[in-house]
């Protein structure tokens, strides 16, 4: 039986004898176990990885094989990329948002599989990214392909999308709650009671996966060591606005680093990238991966293994020049993971900004323990710190307060986290009013949002609404060529255009009407004589948004759509409210 006929046969049998919405949670349980074994997939192949190439090593005798495997990897990840994939797979989770705005939530079918392989070279070697974004991609490829296998509509092609996305990050952190929230915060929107059953169906199952295969002691997790106290809410507070502050430079820093980058060729890029790389992670050798392992060495009270030990021992004795140690650390992190991802390599922002926030927490807490000889709870403001910058950095205050919630077990720390995730999303968003997801998406007026108008103005692709048969006029014409050009006509208005395709004008059915009956004027009268010119045009360039407000602000019909002043076609209020109505009644609940 060939696959076709399988798959026609069992089209066939849900069409017959299961509602459509019942079939979307079982293709949710499927998407669930598939991006669950996804990032189990994904945590091993890097585990393996990097076990093979530094089992043995210590920073203490300096091996130099450290400094050079991250190269190694970038190198690796680029002829992969190039020659393989040749496809851009960088920035996971914004290449999910623009499948969902501009693509129909289709995700091409390499990324079930090219993301984990590119990922693995990168931050198997040794590059200061995270998994989680080539995860996340790599779950919603799988709901998006799975969607388009069993030919569902947009909208649960969307949800399907979602779906992986929940489970792959479910499973790399064993944390559910945190998967479907994500979901909502940062990648869907117009969220129903109906769609969050699949989601949390989806997360639920990849979280189970990972923990059925790994065991519990695989995910990042930890025990709280300190209670929340009442008098430490001030110190929360500025955690939060420190975090937010560290956000913003986060944010700002990484961008110009790969914009820098992205102006050198690949041939001086990636020795370059190499070369920093290996001076940071000579400097600070928790820079070699995703930095998961000095995170629990601080939360576990062990902060004094930040920095290698050859560099920094003179330094390490005085506790105010430790501080310097801590704060360089964040420094350099942002550094690592923007050079990282800006030579080629594959991975994502997630982690990084776990462990920048987890160091940051550290670097506040000690400095007022320092300053006020106070005893705040290091560990339990290095975890508040991680969802601090998660929050700025993602602008997902809900997604980091329940994944450190997951992490700790529990929901001890739930006022601090709140007190301070809130207040390093209002401190950034004042710089910042997009996420590091979403900004270069907004800046190109593809960012589809959580509000549902301007969400839909996204979706809708304005060179599909330009109608072209309108028939054109010369502006040399006469009268008379012209009322025999309206009699073969289905349309009011006739765009003016000379042999080159220049646009003129227009002219209307309704301003000539009066004399298009008098023979005696046919000769007498020409074209560029009655043709008016319009106040306003569109370019095809201009995004819906604007488009709409046209047809708001003026009372036309049809406005011309025109390219360097040539003639491409019309846009009509009809067409467009049309198309708008259409796409509302796809994206909302029936």
């Amino acid at each position: 039986m060939s696959r076709h006929s399988l798959l026609d046969r069992i089209y066939l049998y849900q069409y017959k004898t299961l509602k459509p919405r019942q079939f979307v949670l079982i293709l949710s349980l499927v998407v669930g176990i598939l991006s669950g074994l996804a990032g189990v997939v994904l945590k091993n192949t890097l585990y393996f990885t990097n076990f093979f190439l530094t089992n043995g090593f210590t920073f203490k005798a300096i091996n130099f094989l450290y400094l050079l495997y991250p190269f190694f990897g970038l190198i690796l990840t680029w002829f992969f990329v190039k020659y393989f994939v040749k496809d851009n797979i960088n920035h996971g989770i914004s290449k999910v948002l623009y499948g969902i705005s501009k693509n129909q939530s289709q995700i091409k079918p390499h990324n079930t599989w090219s993301s984990l392989v590119a990922c693995t070279l990168t931050l198997g070697f040794g590059g200061s990214v995270g998994p989680e974004a080539p995860g996340v991609l790599t779950g919603s490829a799988i709901g998006s392909n799975l969607a388009k296998l069993f030919r569902q509509d947009y909208k649960n092609t969307t949800l399907l999308l979602g779906c992986g996305a929940a489970g792959a990050l479910a499973s790399l952190f064993s944390a559910p709650i945190a998967g479907v929230v994500f979901v909502i915060e940062v990648l869907l929107m117009d969220m129903t009671m109906t769609n969050i059953i699949p989601l949390l169906i989806s997360a639920v199952t990849g979280s189970l996966v990972s923990t059925l295969l790994m065991g519990k002691d695989v995910a990042f997790s930890f025990v709280l060591l300190s209670p929340f106290h009442f008098h430490e809410t001030g110190f929360y507070i500025l955690l939060g606005i420190f975090t937010g502050l560290v956000s913003v430079y986060f944010m700002r820093g990484s961008a110009w680093i790969e914009r820098m980058l992205g102006k050198i060729p690949a041939t001086a890029r990636l020795p370059l990238a190499g070369a920093v790389l290996a001076s940071l992670i000579f400097i600070y050798p928790s820079l070699f991966g995703e930095g998961y392992t000095i995170l629990k060495s601080v939360l576990n009270g062990k902060a004094e293994a930040i920095g290698n030990p050859e560099f920094f021992g003179w330094m390490k004795a005085s506790p105010y020049l430790f501080l310097l140690i801590i704060f360089g650390l964040i420094i350099s992190k942002v550094i690592a993971m923007s050079v990282t991802q800006g030579s080629g390599g594959i991975g994502g922002t997630f982690a990084p900004a776990l462990f920048v926030g987890g160091i940051s927490g550290l670097f506040l807490s000690r400095g007022i323990n320092l300053g006020l000889n106070s005893h705040l709870p290091e560990s339990n403001f290095a975890l508040v710190g991680m969802a601090g910058i998660m929050t700025g950095v993602m602008h997902a205050p809900l997604t980091a307060i329940f994944l450190i919630a997951e992490i700790t077990g529990g929901y001890e720390l739930l006022t601090p986290l709140i007190i301070s995730s809130t207040v390093s999303y209002l401190t950034v968003y004042y710089f910042e009013p997009h996420s590091i997801y979403a900004r270069q998406l907004a800046t190109r007026k593809e960012l589809i949002t959580h509000h549902k108008d301007n969400a839909i103005l996204t979706m809708m692709d304005p060179s599909l609404l330009i109608e072209t048969n309108f028939i054109k006029v010369n502006p040399d014409a006469t009268l008379g060529d012209l009322v025999k050009i309206i009699s073969a006509s289905v349309r009011n208005s006739f765009p003016v255009v000379d042999d080159t395709g220049t646009f003129y004008g227009i002219v209307s059915l309704d301003h000539i009407r009066s004399i298009m009956f008098d023979r005696e004027m046919y000769d007498q009268k020409f074209v560029r004589d009655l043709m008016f010119t319009p106040q306003n045009y569109i370019t095809p360039d201009d995004d819906m948004e604007k488009i709409v407000n046209l047809f708001q602000k003026n009372d036309r019909f049809n406005i011309p759509v025109l390219k360097d002043g040539k003639y491409l076609g019309f846009m009509s209020r009809a067409t467009v409210f049309s198309e708008y109505r259409k796409l509302l009644k796809k994206f909302s609940e029936e």
